[in-house]
């Protein structure tokens, strides 16, 4: 990781910054947003899309520089738009250099990609990422994620401040209502699995002011092989379909390892536009990049197989949640 890291900052510091390029969607038209600055909002955009055409959005997981290659990568030959993602201890890792690197990385690709802190859940994580929005270096979104809250209400009290200051820098953000269990890695163990009810979410939603809602309907963060398999309560989701379609929020999927192709597409039919992927790409590259130099391949040229096989999982995804094509 450190590398990558290393990559990220010597791209930023030494390396020419291209302006952002023009805003994808022209004629997106976010009339459930009451605050002018996120009608312009690139990851609302997208999602807006994807609900709207009845398809997914691969939003992944990257960890170093050469992932965020790799996703870009894929976005553009498969003419798909995408979400890059950052977990909290990869931006603590990287701070503002690496955030910018990603940033120029996905807004100067040819196809709509947009930049998503997921999982900021810790004071100086979210103190960080609002702090580098405030000064111009913004993620495209962040969820703010107070599900470790006992109640609701407590939730609602330690989410709002920082949706608030979000808001003001035309930052989209995303909660959690109920709570998953599991952790990944570079994300705190949660226990306590609380599921989502959907009469609670319209409330929830007025009351935090997000725009992307990150559900508990039976996953988990990590492996499900030790329940037997993903129980998945999908009326959960159509509940919420129902209630939300066509303004905000948009539902997010977390919890996404080890699930079957026909359940991606189960939950692209329940009106989730946003996949939260990690694993499915993140272990390949690690172990094509692990196998290369173990085999005394020259770094450069093992990083290019890893970045490869990495893209690979991610077209796979495009393919499998009905996005290929869509920023053609």
């Amino acid at each position: 990781m450190a590398a990558g890291f290393a990559i990220g900052r010597r791209a930023c510091i030494a390396g020419r910054l291209i302006p952002k390029r023009q805003q994808p969607y022209p004629d997106g038209n976010l009339s459930s947003v009451k605050n002018m600055s996120l009608e312009n909002n690139l990851t609302l955009n997208i999602l807006k899309k994807a609900e709207d055409g009845g398809y997914g959005v691969v939003a992944q997981t990257c960890y170093d520089a050469n992932m965020a290659v790799a996703l870009v990568r894929a976005a553009e030959r498969n003419k798909s738009p995408a979400i890059l993602q950052l977990f909290p201890v990869t931006l603590a890792a990287g701070g503002g250099p690496l955030l910018q690197y990603c940033l120029d990385v996905a807004h100067n690709a040819s196809v709509p990609i947009s930049v998503h802190l997921d999982h900021a859940t810790d004071p100086e994580h979210l103190e960080l990422s609002i702090g580098l929005a405030e000064k111009g270096i913004k993620f495209d979104s962040i969820m703010v994620d107070a599900s470790h809250a006992d109640t609701d209400e407590e939730n609602i009290a330690i989410a709002v401040p920082y949706i608030k200051r979000c808001r003001a820098a035309g930052v989209a953000t995303e909660v959690e209502l109920g709570r998953l269990e599991g952790g990944e890695a570079g994300l705190r163990e949660i226990t306590g699995a609380m599921l989502t009810d959907p009469a609670n979410a319209e409330e929830f939603m007025k009351a935090t002011g997000a725009d992307i809602l990150a559900p508990s309907y039976g996953n988990l963060h990590g492996s499900y092989k030790f329940i037997g398999g993903p129980k998945y309560k999908l009326e959960i989701l159509k509940d919420l379909q129902k209630r939300f379609r066509g303004r905000i929020p948009y539902l997010c999927a977390h919890g996404t390892d080890e699930l079957p192709d026909s359940l991606f597409q189960d939950l692209v039919k329940a009106g989730v536009s946003k996949f939260n992927i990690n694993s499915w790409a993140r272990d390949p590259y690690i172990e094509t990049l692990g196998k290369e130099l173990s085999a005394g391949t020259p770094f450069p040229d093992a990083s290019e197989k890893a970045i490869e096989a990495f893209a690979q999982v991610c077209d796979h995804m495009m393919g499998l949640l009905g996005s290929k094509g869509k920023a053609a």
